[in-house]
């Protein structure tokens, strides 16, 4: 196999696999043992930092750690941290400024799944304690949560 389709396969299968990280991590570390980190970012009220941004300075780390590792060799930890990161700058865009708005951009959108992304969101922060939450998933989103097509 060429290692073009490896390096591809890495890339590609890394960020698919980070949504399962972030899921796992959502649910039973943010959620559990490290909610200290994870509490402000459930708290009312707009902060423009919050203890929360410290996993992503933890999955920032391990992105550079892999890439580097990698770098000489431009082996498959190189092309997994960029996965890593990919998924990283996902995260950024839609659930820093699209969804929790900290940034004023993509105020509005009719898009289906961006819309059920925002509502799944939203019923996760319904909850301002660590308990009894749902909707942990980050790119993937519930059918539950998506709005009803209509025909217009």
């Amino acid at each position: 196999m060429p290692i073009w389709i490896i390096n591809a396969i890495c890339f590609v299968g890394f960020f698919l696999l980070w949504e399962g990280v972030a899921w796992f991590t959502h649910k039973y570390i943010m959620h559990g043992f490290l909610w200290s980190w994870h509490k402000d970012h459930h708290e009312p009220g707009y902060k423009r930092f919050e203890k929360n941004d410290l996993f992503g300075v933890v999955f920032a780390a391990l992105s550079v750690l892999l890439i580097v590792m990698g770098a000489e060799a431009w082996d498959w930890r190189f092309w997994s941290g960029l996965g890593i990161a990919a998924y990283g700058a996902a995260y950024f865009f839609v659930h820093d400024i699209f969804v929790h708005q900290r940034v004023k951009w993509f105020t509005r959108t009719n898009n289906r799944y961006l819309m059920a992304l925002r509502k799944a969101h939203k019923i996760h922060h319904k909850k301002l304690g660590k308990e009894d939450g749902e909707a942990f998933g980050f790119l993937f989103v519930h059918r539950k949560y998506w709005p009803k097509k209509t025909n217009a």
